[in-house]
């Protein structure tokens, strides 16, 4: 990778996949890279570090010196991919903060390439915090997810125009699945033999797109 990647999956509301997409990003970057670095900001369990506690730490934003400890682990340049799973609590906060200290700006000047990971919803609290996301984050750092088992029709108007990627919805027993604690994605990929299974194919078409993802990463920076 030209700059390491941060990958901010974020929302303003509880529920909504955040925490599936950051599992699932995190078990591809480490299935790819052989390691990754993510961080749980997030006040209810289970969360990221109950499911991937090997590659997991938790951080918080609520005062200073917890903001400083968490810029100062995921701005580097290590060739480390991170994850950040923001719980909705510490949204407004976060971004904040981001904007107080020029994040980007910061970021491009030690080498690292945030991307921000909305997850959308249809409420108006979600409008509200995506246009403020529009309006501080370039559009090539923001992406705004379309996870079909929360938005069952078509994304706002607002949000459907820039970046987009899409979390295909899965069946309510195959979503109990993958809920529990010891679960895998990789390790189904690797044990499951058929690869015609409807989880087998949502896994490989998720890891794919977060390949495509990576790949417009490397293009925006060449």
């Amino acid at each position: 990778m030209p700059a390491t990647p941060v990958y901010i999956i974020c929302s303003p509301r509880p529920q909504v996949g955040k925490t599936l997409l950051a599992r699932l990003l995190a078990e591809f970057l480490l299935l790819k890279n052989g390691n990754v670095a993510a961080f749980d900001v997030n006040l209810k369990e289970p969360s990221l570090l109950d499911y991937l506690p090997g590659v997991t730490e938790t951080a918080d934003v609520i005062d200073t010196y917890g903001k400083m400890q968490l810029m100062d682990r995921v701005i580097v340049d290590d060739g480390i991919a991170k994850v950040i799973d923001l719980g909705f609590h510490a949204f407004d906060e976060f971004f904040k903060m981001t904007d107080e200290i020029g994040l980007l700006k910061e970021a491009a000047r030690r080498h690292v390439a945030p991307q921000i990971l909305f997850v959308a919803d249809t409420d108006r609290a979600s409008t509200r915090a995506h246009e403020m996301l529009r309006g501080q984050i370039p559009r090539m750092n923001l992406i705004t997810v379309d996870n079909e088992y929360v938005v069952r029709g078509e994304l706002p108007a607002a949000m459907a125009g820039g970046r987009l990627l899409r979390l295909p919805a899965l069946p309510g027993f195959l979503k109990t699945y993958i809920d529990r604690l010891n679960f895998s994605f990789t390790g189904y990929l690797r044990q499951e033999k058929d690869a015609s299974t409807e989880l087998h194919q949502w896994t490989r078409r998720n890891y794919l797109a977060f390949r495509e993802l990576e790949l417009s990463l490397i293009l925006q920076r060449s």
